[in-house]
């Protein structure tokens, strides 16, 4: 019955946050940085789309190569670079969120 009645008073939830949220803001601050690092060399790797040559007439690039750019190299990193910001993004919402949480008990 002591269980039940610290659990009504809020006494094991406050408990259990301000243990569990430090931890896990460390736990979510390491994510960001290691996607961080992921990243930039994945950005560092593509190559430059700068010579963006499409057809003079009509103003479109239609080729193999354009139609299939998932499947080569420069597609899959550019793949990775979108998840690691979405990564990046969630864990940083994430963090915020715990610790307004964690102000507020």
């Amino acid at each position: 019955m002591k269980i039940l009645s610290m659990l009504a008073e809020g006494e094991i939830q406050s408990d259990w946050i301000t243990k569990v949220f430090p931890v896990l803001r460390y736990v979510l601050f390491g994510i960001i940085v290691a996607c961080a690092i992921t990243m930039i060399i994945t950005i560092l790797l593509q190559s430059n789309d700068s010579t963006d040559e499409g057809n003079v007439i009509t103003g479109t690039q239609e080729s193999y190569y354009s139609q299939n750019k998932g499947s080569t190299r420069d597609g899959k990193l550019k793949i990775v670079t979108i998840v690691m910001a979405s990564i990046i993004a969630f864990c940083a919402l994430a963090y915020f969120i715990t610790e307004i949480i964690n102000k507020t008990v």
